[in-house]
């Protein structure tokens, strides 16, 4: 019988969550690794059973542990993360040189072929590829090589490489995403790159149009359509058509257009998901309400999707990398809060029940489907 697994990274531990396709009933397993910080687990698609996980902590540092048995079992890698070269160094917010540092993994993007094939997104702005499970890492140096490099700048939670995408029609093409510096794609496995921010506006830097330095802070893709694109930025909800190398705004009627976490129906490429956070200074619920609102016409006409979510005193933030999808024939929409909460929609959105309360801070959701 068919079923869902839901990883989930919080700031003290991982947790698993198991159900069958009915998605009522959950098994939570964990935590796992507890005290530490999990900032991002994901299983790959080439091997329901592997799974890596991004370990960190500000004494102990980065580790990046692999599981091959569907997160029973776990075995720390070697961790070796190679740079190519000199680190060298990007612009702070003042001007002046800040020396590359690598600090922790962001986000883990398995390849969609080979489960000992895995891409890693970190802080700083870096970009690494492992070929043999996780045991050594190498650097994509093509991206920090790019001659837009030096003007990079941190957003506030540092300079990091959050987003990974994989077009599954094409495997040289990849799209990621840096915070603040904004969004590249690589034609050509990663030798070269080119920024794709044509079309953001960023009011608070010196060019608001300018080729990057804009806080993108996810990107998320329906495997259907590669070339579409949708962007959750720091201000507005855009799409592209092309790629990324034009972009056009689809906040339409939301209540704010600032947040973190985008996400695309599994059956419904023009069926989008965000959850609208109040501001960049106020990261919680308008009003204390917590809604996500969809998209049926792949933007600008939104709906609140509010049915099980509380509707006052409700002061959680949803993460960039918080929510996530199944793909069971009813589509499965999934979120963690920072407030411990992972809530789950068995019908596409149009209502919600928490699976678990009062976790630690969640970071990331993400979910396998298992047939």
């Amino acid at each position: 019988m068919s079923g869902v697994r839901v990883l989930v990274g919080t700031r003290k531990g991982a947790f698993i969550l198991t159900a069958d396709g009915k998605r009522k009933d959950w098994n939570v397993s964990g935590p796992h690794f507890g005290g530490w910080e999990m900032y991002h687990l994901k299983g790959s698609p080439a091997d329901p059973n592997r799974i890596y996980a991004s370990q960190t902590s500000g004494w102990f540092g980065q580790l990046i542990q692999r599981s091959n048995d569907g997160g029973k079992t776990w075995e720390p890698m070697n961790n070796k993360f190679v740079y190519d070269g000199v680190p060298g160094t990007h612009q702070w917010y003042d001007g002046t040189p800040h020396p590359w540092e690598f600090k922790r993994v962001w986000h883990l993007e398995p390849s969609l072929t080979d489960p000992d094939t895995v891409y890693a997104g970190v802080e700083d702005g870096a970009l690494f590829r492992s070929t043999d499970g996780a045991q050594s890492w190498q650097e994509m140096s093509g991206l920090r090589k790019h001659g837009t490099g030096p003007k990079w700048q941190p957003g506030a939670g540092g300079l990091c490489l959050h987003t990974i995408l994989l077009d599954p029609e094409n495997p040289n093409r990849i799209y990621i995403a840096i915070s603040a510096a904004g969004a590249f794609r690589t034609d050509d496995s990663g030798e070269t790159w080119k920024p794709i921010n044509r079309g953001l506006y960023s009011k608070y830097i010196p060019d608001p149009n300018a080729e990057v330095g804009h806080c993108v802070h996810h990107i998320a893709m329906h495997p259907s359509r590669p070339n579409v694109l949708f962007m959750q930025k720091h201000w507005d909800v855009m799409r592209s058509d092309n790629g990324g190398d034009n972009w056009q705004e689809v906040s339409g009627n939301l209540p704010t257009d600032f947040g973190f976490a985008i996400d695309v129906h599994a059956h419904e490429p023009e069926t989008l998901y965000v959850v609208p956070i109040k501001s960049d200074s106020e990261h919680y619920p308008i009003d204390g309400k917590l809604q996500v609102h969809r998209s049926r016409t792949g933007g600008n006409e939104w709906e609140a999707m509010t049915k099980g979510l509380p509707q006052q005193n409700c002061y959680v933030n949803v993460l960039r990398d918080a929510m996530s999808v199944d793909s069971l024939d009813e589509c499965g929409v999934y979120f963690g809060t920072t407030g411990g909460q992972v809530y789950c929609s068995a019908d596409a959105g149009d209502s919600w029940n928490p699976i678990v309360r009062d976790l630690p801070a969640v970071l990331s959701i993400e979910v396998q489907t298992l047939r």
